[in-house]
Formats: structure tokens, sequence, C-alpha cells
């Protein structure tokens, strides 16, 4: 359509893919953090606050996962429409320092990244109601996709034997992940933000419940250096799963964890395969619907 682009500022690499996904060649977006940035301690760089104030909208996470950003969004003089996008999900609640926060970590469920495609999908048609059509398409296809992985991610879960169905991670951003998919976070060495720094007692305590649990193996993450778990691993006697997990951000271009929907595909079978699952491959939707047409 030959009418301006608007532009929009995303924050999270979740986000980011998803609104390419939806707005495709009529937005003009920008994505902040990049693959591998960690969104709890992101620190802004000048170009940010540029991106910020010339944006006609900006969707970003919420619930506090990249305070940094969001301090800078709200003294930018920024024009644009901001939008909450994790917002629109029903927390679950972490306990910091005794008091109840939203856990932000919203994406590890496939259903919650429906409801947050749909907003996106509305915030963009309201940008742009002219494109109103291929945002919707855009949406509907993605949103398949989403339910097609959500079910997936369940039956490979359930091959994991039932007392090696633990999740030990560096940081606690499987919440959301754990419930959906009936896998219960044994522990974590951190809490909710990657800012804490673990005590050495806080990698023993770990390491005593990660033995007493009897898993045979815990993850370590991308966006985090893998030297603490490392260290729980080899005090608790056990392995490091041989992939690491994406926890708040996709992976890089190319890597097997570049979209929303692969990082979810990656995580999983990374999970059911360091756990003594079977894993069987998840098959795109286009591949389903080629061997399918007569």
């Amino acid at each position: 359509s030959g009418h301006n682009k608007p532009k929009v500022v995303s924050t999270s690499t979740m986000i980011t893919d998803w609104t390419e996904q939806v707005g495709g060649d009529d937005i003009q977006l920008k994505g902040i953090l990049k693959p591998g940035n960690d969104p709890h301690v992101y620190e802004p760089v000048p170009a940010d606050s540029q991106a910020l104030e010339d944006a006609d909208l900006i969707l970003y996470n919420g619930y506090n996962l990249e305070p940094g950003l969001i301090k800078l969004m709200n003294s930018a003089g920024a024009k644009a429409k901001k939008f909450a996008v994790g917002e629109v999900v029903k927390p679950l609640d972490f306990n910091y320092k005794g008091q109840t926060k939203p856990d932000p970590h919203v994406w590890g469920n496939a259903k919650n990244a429906i409801a947050m495609v749909q907003a996106i999908r509305d915030r963009l048609i309201e940008l742009s109601p002219e494109d109103r059509e291929k945002f919707t398409q855009n949406a509907a296809r993605l949103t398949d996709e989403l339910q097609r992985v959500d079910i997936w991610i369940k039956q490979q879960i359930q091959t994991i034997p039932e007392n090696q169905r633990k999740l030990v991670t560096t940081h606690d951003a499987f919440q959301y992940y754990s419930r959906a998919y009936g896998i219960p976070v044994a522990g974590t060495l951190i809490g909710i933000s990657t800012e804490e720094q673990p005590s050495a007692q806080t990698v023993k305590s770990l390491s005593d419940s990660v033995k007493k649990t009897g898993v045979r193996s815990i993850f370590a993450e991308t966006t985090i250096n893998p030297a603490l778990i490392q260290t729980v691993a080899e005090e608790a006697g056990v392995k490091i799963a041989p992939r690491q997990l994406y926890s708040d951000s996709i992976g890089a271009p190319g890597s097997e964890g570049d979209t929303y929907v692969k990082m979810l595909v990656a995580n999983t079978r990374a999970i059911v395969e360091a756990l003594g699952g079977k894993y069987t491959a998840f098959q795109p939707a286009e591949k389903q619907k080629k061997t399918s047409t007569p």
C-alpha cells in the first residue's frame, strides 16, 4: 500500500517476532532487544531513545520484564501509543523479598502467546485500518501454528517418565511453561530477575535439593552465564542438559530457536531428551498441508 508505513518499536525478541509476523511489510518495525540480550538487565543506548521518540506505537512486555526500557519509555518525549502486550495475560505471581509481584515470563505458555498476538493485531489495525485484512490473516495463520505447538508440547512432556518430570533451571523463567505443560519447577538458582547474584549458600541448597529430587539433568540458559548452574550440577553429581534453554530471548538468526515457535520447540526438545522422554519432531503447518493436498 502506498501510505506511509507506521513506525512500530518492540522491546523483547518474542514481541518483535510476533509483530513481524502479523505486520509483515505493512509496518516499519524496530526491535530494541536483540537475540541473546537479557531484558532484565539491558541498559538502553542513545539509539533506543531515538527509536522510542520516532515511534507511532511502542509494544513492550510489561510486568517489569524490561525495567530499563520501561523507565526510558516513560521519560522519553514519545508521542507513541504505548501498549504492554504481556499484561493482557493474567499473571502468575512470585514472591520477592516478601512482596508478591507478577511474573513477567508470560510467553512460556503458547496459549498466552495467542492472546498476545491478538492484542498486537488489534493495535496494528488501530494504527493502520486499511491493512486490517492482512493483519487479520497473518494473525490467524500464526494463531493456528501456536495452537498446534501448544498441543504438541503437552504430548511431548507426557513421554518423560513421571519421576523425571521436573525442571531445574538457572533463573525462574519457566513457571508459565511448567504450569501449562505439566512439568513442575523443582528449583532455580536465582529468582525472577537475573540481576541477583547467587550466594555460595544458594548454590549449596539448590545442589542438595537437586540430589533429593533425583533428576538426571538440570538446565543452563542462553542469556545467562552457565558457570553458576555448572557448579550446582558438579556438586549434585548430575548432568547439565546438552541443549541450553531459551528463556528471555529467541535464538540468533539461523539458530534452532530463531522464532518464538522454534524457541518453544527447541526448549521442549532440550527438556524431553535430557529427562528421558521420547522426542518426536514438531511438524509446521506448511509441511502438513503439502502432504495432505490431493
